[in-house]
């Protein structure tokens, strides 16, 4: 049983080229995500993403709620099947915590997100939307169900596979020394990019929660990345790699769980061989991730599925959102990806760029908003491009498993 906070060492990888240069990499790579769209456009789609996130996050915990699933719940409109709505809200509850994590890092920006009292509100903010049947846990070798206190630090002993966490009693000191060494102030230039792997792997095991230490562990993360900041982060996120991963991502936190193996892996309780290899796994993630959305987001690249798409609606070769729903016409291409290069449209320039005569112009602009491929914050104001989940497959391919779609 761990119980003295000496055991957690190494608390940072060794010295690697391989990590440094990775870590270069994903902050220039994902700059020039954050660079290549309009502001507007760029804000719509880490908005967008937010669901992309929850989706994946939940798939982590073996739980499968589908994007358009969650954009429904996001309008209220919940399945009948109890089982269902409670994964709803469960997605509803991750997309609120990252945007309560935004809000916090903006309100208090010298806030230390590796505190005990962080990481025991970023398990509050979650728990306390759930509802009453996903706070419940069962332990397999007793049989015995636990309700999870949210933001309350267990207070009995836990094992995960094979690895057992740290003594309840000696949380609080684990937790204050995670606070102290992973103070973000504390490092500079590009050693928050290789020490974020390592703190999220030490927060996974120190396992401070009954249950959604890995949830924990991933928001934490988040936070992170946004306080550092690393500019293009929510363009891509570390939830849709890791899940794509899973069981790569499992071995590797394994490994890093390992005691020190001989006098030829650091000097430390735990194994620095481990806590390296994971640390390259994991920002070899992130790199993966950000060449995705650079692909996705090229703009000749975008465009085209755009126009691909409308050609598809307007031939009929894929369902309308409903049967009274009419085919798209050409010109719709031309307005979404106006709306795409420059962010927010007139309503007038948006018609007069399609070409149309302004009685047919004003009559598809109408339903690309009805349709929300277009979104307006007044019934006369500016549009900007939308990008409900039921364009998502085509707009971003692979984005969500084809099987999904």
């Amino acid at each position: 049983m761990f119980d003295r906070i000496s055991q957690m060492e190494p608390l940072r990888p060794s010295a690697s080229p391989e990590l440094a240069d990775g870590a270069r990499e994903i902050v220039g790579r994902s700059a020039s995500l954050a660079g290549s769209l309009h502001p507007v456009t760029r804000k719509t789609i880490a908005e967008f993403l937010r669901i992309t996130n929850s989706y994946y996050s939940n798939l982590i915990e073996g739980h499968g709620t589908h994007p358009a699933d969650i954009e429904r719940a996001m309008r209220k409109d919940y399945s009948t099947d109890p089982a269902k709505r409670n994964l709803q809200m469960e997605s509803l509850a991750h997309i609120e915590c990252q945007r309560r994590i935004e809000e916090r890092l903006e309100k208090e920006p010298d806030v230390n997100i590796s505190s005990t009292e962080f990481i025991k509100w970023l398990h509050g903010i979650f728990y306390e939307q759930l509802p009453p049947e996903l706070r419940l846990v069962r332990n397999d070798e007793t049989g015995e169900t636990m309700e999870v206190v949210p933001g309350e630090i267990r207070h009995r002993a836990v094992k995960i596979g094979r690895h057992v966490g740290p003594e309840e009693g000696a949380l609080p000191q684990f937790l204050d020394r995670f606070g102290d060494v992973y103070r973000l102030e504390s490092y500079h230039g590009i050693e928050p990019l290789l020490v974020a792997p390592a703190a999220h792997h030490r927060l996974t095991w120190i396992h401070p929660f009954l249950d959604g230490n890995g949830r924990v562990a991933r928001l934490h993360t988040d936070a992170w990345f946004m306080k550092v900041p690393l500019s293009g982060y929510g363009l891509w996120n570390i939830s849709r790699g890791i899940a794509r991963q899973r069981n790569a991502y499992i071995s590797a936190l394994v490994q890093a769980d390992a005691p020190r193996q001989g006098a030829l892996d650091g000097r430390g309780n735990l194994s620095e061989k481990g806590l390296t290899g994971f640390c390259e796994f994991f920002l070899g993630v992130c790199l993966d991730q950000i060449d995705y959305m650079g692909r996705m987001l090229a703009l000749d690249g975008l465009l085209g599925r755009i126009q691909g798409y409308v050609n598809l609606r307007k031939e009929k070769a894929i369902a309308a959102p409903s049967a009274a729903t009419p085919p798209l016409r050409k010109e719709a291409a031309h307005m979404l990806q106006e709306a795409l290069l420059r962010g927010e449209v007139p309503r007038g320039d948006a018609i007069r760029c399609s070409g149309m005569a302004e009685r047919t112009g004003r009559k598809l602009l109408g339903q690309l908003l009805q349709e929300s491929l277009l979104v307006s914050d007044t019934p006369k104001g500016p549009v900007r491009l939308g990008l409900p989940a039921s364009v998502a497959g085509y707009f971003f391919p692979g984005l969500y498993p084809e099987a999904d779609r």
